[in-house]
C-alpha cells in the first residue's frame, strides 16, 4: 500500500480495532508514539511488531530529544537536555561536536532496536531565555554553534541509519510563546530572520538534512498563516529559495495554534496546499476519523519519494548487543556525566 499523507496516534499500549482500521486507511502513512505507549521495552517491541504486521511500510516515529522531551524512559538511557552539547561546545568545540555525533547515534540506535524509523530532532532553534516550550532544548544560542553541533546530530543519527528531521523552521527560539497552548507571532521582517534564525537550517539543508517539521509560528512580514500552512514558506523559500529536497512535516495540527487557524479537515487541506508531505494530527482522535473520513488527497509520487527516503536503513541490533559495544559504553558514561 502507498504511504498517505497523515501521521497519526493510538491511545494505549496496543491497538485497538478503531485504532487499527485507521492505521490500514490509505490516507495514513505514519504513526507518531508518546509516553503514555509506552510501559517497557517488552511492551515497546510488542506494540511495534503489532504495527509492522498490520501495516510494514508505516513511517514509526517518536518525539525523542533527550531532556524534558523524551517519551521513553525506564529501560532507555535518560538523555541530557541538548543544551548540555552547547555548554560543551563553549569549553572544547573538537570535542563537543564528537561527543554530539555519537550522542545522537546513541539515542537513534536505541529506538532502531525497537524498529522505530524517526526521532523528530535535532532542535535547530535559537536557544536562550525568550522562548519558554524550547528553552534547554536548543543546542546554544548562537546560529553557527547550532549549526555545527546539528550537523554532528544528524551525522550520529545516520551512523545508526536514522534520517533526522530539523525543527522547527524557520525558528521558535525568538518567541516567546508556546504553539501548544497560544498563538506565536514574530513580527520580523525576513531579513533578521534570514540574519539568525534561518541561519542553522540553512546550513543544515546544505548539508544534507533529510526532513524538516515547521513550526506553528506566524510570520506576518512573510505570510498570515503559520510556516506549516503557508505555500510562501514552503513552497518559495524553503522549497525554491534555500534548496531543500527532503521532507517536510508539520508540528502536530491539533495544537492550539493551529486549531484555530480552521476545522480539522481544512486545516490538513491548507498544509497539504501550502507543499507539506507529512502531517501530523494526534491526540483528538476524533478529529482523525473525522479527517480520514473525507480526505482525498490524490497520490503524489515524488511526495511518496520523499517519505519512503525517511525510512530507517539498518538491521535491527538488540539492545544488549548494542549496550555491550565499545561507541555504546563511552557515549552513556559521557552523557551521564553531562546529566
Amino acid at each position: 500500500m502507498a504511504l498517505g499523507c497523515l501521521m497519526i496516534d493510538i491511545q494505549g499500549l496496543q491497538i485497538q480495532d478503531d485504532e487499527a482500521e485507521r492505521l490500514l486507511h490509505p490516507q495514513v502513512g505514519g504513526l507518531i508514539l508518546f509516553a503514555r505507549n509506552y510501559q517497557s521495552p517488552a511492551q515497546l517491541l510488542a506494540l511495534i511488531t503489532e504495527v509492522r504486521a498490520l501495516r510494514p511500510e508505516l513511517l514509526i516515529s517518536v518525539d525523542h530529544e533527550g531532556g524534558r522531551v523524551q517519551r521513553f524512559r525506564e529501560g532507555f538511557t535518560q538523555i541530557p537536555p541538548a543544551a548540555r552539547l552547547g555548554e560543551l561546545y563553549d569549553q572544547d568545540r573538537a570535542d563537543a561536536l564528537l561527543l554530539a555525533r555519537d550522542w545522537a547515534w546513541l539515542l537513534a540506535a536505541e529506538l532502531r532496536a525497537f524498529d522505530i524509523d524517526l526521532s523528530f530532532a535535532p532542535v535547530l532553534d535559537l536557544g536562550g531565555p525568550l522562548s519558554r516550550v524550547i528553552g534547554n532544548r536548543a543546542l546554544h544560542e548562537a546560529p553557527e554553534a547550532i549549526a555545527a553541533l546539528g550537523e554532528a546530530w544528524m551525522l550520529g543519527m545516520r551512523d545508526a541509519g536514522m534520517a533526522a528531521v530539523g525543527k522547527h523552521f524557520p525558528g521558535h527560539g525568538s518567541v516567546a510563546e508556546d504553539s501548544h497552548l497560544e498563538f506565536p507571532v514574530d513580527a520580523r521582517a525576513l531579513h533578521e530572520i534570514e540574519a539568525r534564525d534561518l541561519q542553522p537550517f540553512r546550513q543544515l539543508i546544505d548539508a544534507g538534512m533529510p526532513g524538516m517539521m515547521m513550526a506553528h509560528v506566524i510570520y506576518p512580514a512573510v505570510d498570515e498563516l503559520p510556516a506549516g500552512f503557508s505555500r510562501a514558506w514552503v513552497r518559495e523559500l524553503l522549497r525554491e529559495r534555500y534548496g531543500f529536497a527532503g521532507a517536510v512535516f508539520t508540528d502536530d495540527l491539533s495544537m492550539v495554534a493551529a486549531t484555530r487557524i480552521a476545522e480539522p479537515v481544512a486545516r490538513v487541506n491548507m498544509a497539504l496546499e501550502a507543499g507539506c508531505d507529512m502531517l501530523l494530527l494526534c491526540n483528538r482522535p476524533q478529529d482523525v476519523a473525522d479527517v480520514l473520513e473525507v480526505l482525498e488527497a490524490p497520490h503524489d509520487a515524488e511526495r511518496e519519494v520523499r517519505l519512503l527516503a525517511m525510512r530507517a536503513t539498518t538491521r535491527l541490533v538488540p539492545l544488549h548487543e548494542l549496550r555491550a559495544s565499545a561507541r555504546y559504553q563511552s557515549t552513556w558514561a559521557r552523557m551521564q556525566a553531562l546529566a
